[in-house]
C-alpha cells in the first residue's frame, strides 16, 4: 500500500509489521526485555485462573450468571470439542488441556478489540508457535507412543496396512513431514495469520479515517466517516474470527490427540 499524500503535503504512512514490534515496557535487549504481549499473556492467565476459581468456589444447583457461563464453557470444551474429536472412551483426561487451550487463545485474541489492551497476543507468532510445539505437539505424540509403543505408533502413522509397497516410501516421507513438522506449524500459523491480518485491517481503517479527518480538506474530510464505519464493521467481524480461531485451535489440537490414540490411521 503506497503512502497517501494530500494537497497540503501531509503524508499517510500505513501501518505494517513495525507496528506489531512493540517497544519493551522495561528492560533492554532481546532476552531481557518485557513487552506488552508478554504482559497480556500474564494478565490472561490471571483472568482465567481467577474466573474459574471464583465461579467454581460455591457451586449451586441453580447456578448464577457466572457459574452458568463457566459451566457452559466447560460443557462446550468437554462435549463439543474433546468428546467429539478424541472419542468417548479417551476424552476425559484431556478436558483440562482442551478447555485451557480454547480459553487461553480466546482471551488473548479478544484483547485485540478490548480498549486499553488493543493488541491480540496471538498476532506475535512466538506465542502460537510455543503453544503448538511446546504443548500440543509433545502431548499428542506422547499419548500415541504410550498407547501403541514406539514402533507401533510409527507404523500406524507412517506405514499403515494396505499401502502398496512402491508407494510406501513416498507416503511415509509425506506423512512424517505432516505429522512431525507441518501439522504443528500450520496449527500455529493459522491463528497467527488471522489475528495479524485482522488487527492490521482495523488499524488501516482507523488510522486512515483519523488521517483524513484531521489532515483532509473538503470532500476528502467527508470520506473519513466511511473509514470509521468500515473500522467498526471490521471490529465486529474480527470478534467473530477471534472466537472462531480459538475454537479451531482447540478443535485441531483435540483432533491430533484423537488421531494419535486411534487404532486405525
Amino acid at each position: 500500500m503506497g503512502a497517501l499524500v494530500l494537497a497540503e503535503g501531509a503524508e499517510f504512512t500505513p501501518p505494517g509489521v513495525k507496528d506489531f514490534n512493540l517497544p519493551p515496557l522495561f528492560g533492554s535487549g532481546y532476552w531481557l526485555s518485557f513487552t506488552k504481549p508478554m504482559l497480556l499473556v500474564v494478565i490472561s492467565l490471571l483472568i482465567l485462573i481467577t474466573y474459574f476459581m471464583l465461579s467454581s468456589r460455591k457451586l449451586k444447583v441453580v447456578p448464577g450468571k457466572g457459574q452458568f457461563f463457566a459451566e457452559s464453557l466447560y460443557n462446550f470444551g468437554r462435549n463439543n470439542i474433546a468428546r467429539e474429536q478424541i472419542g468417548s472412551a479417551d476424552f476425559k483426561p484431556f478436558i483440562p488441556l482442551v478447555l485451557g487451550l480454547f480459553s487461553f487463545v480466546l482471551v488473548n485474541n479478544l484483547f485485540g478489540i478490548i480498549p486499553f489492551f488493543q493488541f491480540p497476543t496471538m498476532a506475535r507468532v512466538g506465542f502460537p508457535v510455543a503453544l503448538a510445539f511446546l504443548v500440543v505437539y509433545p502431548v499428542y505424540h506422547y499419548v500415541g507412543f504410550k498407547r501403541h509403543g514406539f514402533k507401533g505408533y510409527l507404523k500406524k502413522e507412517l506405514a499403515p496396512a494396505g499401502i502398496p509397497g512402491f508407494v510406501l516410501p513416498l507416503y511415509s516421507t509425506i506423512e512424517f513431514a505432516q505429522k512431525f513438522f507441518i501439522a504443528p506449524a500450520t496449527l500455529a500459523i493459522r491463528v497467527f495469520a488471522a489475528m495479524f491480518a485482522g488487527h492490521l485491517i482495523i488499524m488501516v481503517f482507523t488510522l486512515g479515517g483519523s488521517f483524513l479527518l484531521t489532515e483532509g480538506e473538503g470532500a476528502v474530510k467527508i470520506v473519513s466517516p466511511i473509514a470509521f464505519l468500515f473500522a467498526i464493521a471490521m471490529t465486529f467481524l474480527e470478534a467473530f474470527i477471534q472466537v472462531l480461531q480459538a475454537y479451531i485451535f482447540a478443535l485441531l489440537s483435540a483432533g491430533y490427540i484423537g488421531a494419535a490414540l486411534a487404532s486405525e490411521h
